[in-house]
């Protein structure tokens, strides 16, 4: 009986027990699933992650393919030649240009030599007087061909600078036309720049060649420009600038009517220029003072000197956007060397040895037509007046010279140019005699 109580009251407690166990079962298997579920939503998650970056990336080529489409890369730039070359501190420049030039001249008043100047160029003071008419006379060369080397650097914190420049204009060659036709290389320009300064030859600070006029010929209005290239110093600064600059005189005898190039000098050419540059144009004016010396030794010895000066006025005036108008006016005492290559001279003699300056006026105008980018035309007077004194000098003297010339010029190419020039002029001297001179002239000319 009892042992049946107590198996009743076992079984009973089991019974009780069960839904416990079960229970404890459930929420274990309940919290397995649940962490199965949480690892593989964490999963998920990072598929969705990874699947949203990798969207994105896809989109940003898509957009960068979309960006080439529309706007292709523009192609590799060619990078422009080199403007010179260094040399150490220095960029060195080389450049100049090659001249043909077809001369036919017509000269009343006789036939200058063959190798004379004058039949290269316009020399004024060389037009023959006197003699007879002869037929024209036909000269080609290439003599004015050119060429320049410059260099530029900063050395110990200065701007120097250095031009070499030569032509084969000046001087005669060492044979004659029948076979080779040579010309010699002469210096036209060497010096060196250092900030402000300039040292060595260069044209003189008397003239103003930014006005010289478009020509044929090599100087164009001889007798009425400032014309002169020589060693000096020179100091610039802004529009102002003066020099001092080798000095001569030339000299002409009592009552005579030739040259002396006296070589006497002991002091320098002092000249000074001030240029104005405005949306017009540009002017300047510019005055020189120096000494004329003349000495000798031996019977009738000659010691004397004097002073020269001078101004020179000169403009380039812009006329509508392309044309231009070109003009210079010089005048005074003593500076018959700088003005229309040296037509009259520096001064006379008197009776007792001493120097007299001779006056002169001088000047050109040149208008400038251009009647399209590659046709252009000048138009050039040029005079030189001397005020000689009678009564010192022979009548076989200069007294004046003009000359007008006019030019047709084509630019086919970049810095080629074709053209051709008439020119008439006129030299007279105090006796009344005179020389003419009619010249056509041709060229061809390529710049580098």
């Amino acid at each position: 009986m009892i042992r049946n109580t107590l198996m009743a009251g076992s079984a009973a407690v089991a019974l009780l027990a069960l839904p416990g166990m079960a229970m404890a079962q459930d929420t274990a298997a309940l919290e397995a699933r649940i962490a199965l579920l949480e690892a593989q939503l964490n999963e998920l998650k990072s598929e969705i992650v990874a699947s949203r970056s990798q969207q994105q990336a896809v989109a940003q080529d898509v957009i960068r393919i979309e960006q080439r489409v529309a706007a292709p890369p523009a192609p590799t730039p060619v990078s422009a030649p080199a403007d010179g070359f260094r040399i150490g501190n220095n960029t060195l420049k080389f450049g100049g240009y090659v001249k043909a030039d077809f001369i036919a001249s017509n000269y009343d008043g006789g036939d200058p030599a063959n190798g004379d100047l004058l039949r290269d160029f316009y020399l004024p003071g060389s037009i023959p007087v006197g003699g007879g008419d002869e037929s024209t006379a036909t000269d080609f060369n290439a003599r004015q061909t050119r060429f320049w080397l410059t260099t530029d650097g900063l050395l110990g914190g200065h701007k120097v600078a250095t031009r070499l420049e030569m032509d084969f204009q000046v001087l005669p060659g060492t044979g004659d036309q029948r076979t080779t036709s040579p010309s010699n290389l002469a210096l036209r320009r060497a010096f060196v720049t250092i900030d402000n300064w300039l040292f060595g030859q260069e044209w003189t600070n008397f003239q103003n060649i930014a006005v010289l006029p478009d020509t044929a010929d090599y100087i164009g209005a001889s007798e009425g420009t400032v014309f002169a290239r020589q060693v000096q110093v020179r100091y610039t600064r802004g529009p102002f600038s003066i020099s001092v600059e080798n000095p001569e005189t030339t000299v002409t005898p009592f009552l005579g009517a030739t040259r002396i190039i006296a070589d006497d000098n002991s002091l320098p050419d002092i000249t000074a220029r001030y240029v104005l540059t405005r949306p017009w144009g540009e002017a300047s004016v510019s005055g020189i003072v120096r000494q004329l010396a003349y000495e000798t030794t031996g019977a009738g010895a000659i010691d004397s000197s004097t002073t020269g000066w001078g101004l020179s006025a000169a403009a380039k005036i812009k006329i509508g956007s392309k044309d231009d108008l070109r003009v210079m006016l010089s005048g005074g005492e003593g500076i018959g060397r700088y003005v229309g290559l040296n037509f009259a001279n520096d001064a006379v003699l008197d009776a007792s040895g001493d120097l007299e300056a001779i006056g002169l006026i001088a000047g050109f105008a040149s208008y400038r037509h251009v009647w399209s980018p590659q046709w252009r035309s000048n138009l050039t007077y040029s005079a030189q007046s001397v005020d000689n004194d009678l009564s010192l000098i022979g009548v076989a003297t200069n007294k004046s010279a003009q000359s007008i010339r006019g030019n047709l010029i084509w630019t086919p190419l970049p810095a080629l140019d074709l053209g051709a020039e008439l020119m008439f002029g006129e030299r007279e001297l105090e006796s009344g005699v005179s020389g003419e001179l009619t010249r056509l002239q041709i060229f061809a000319k390529y710049g580098f």
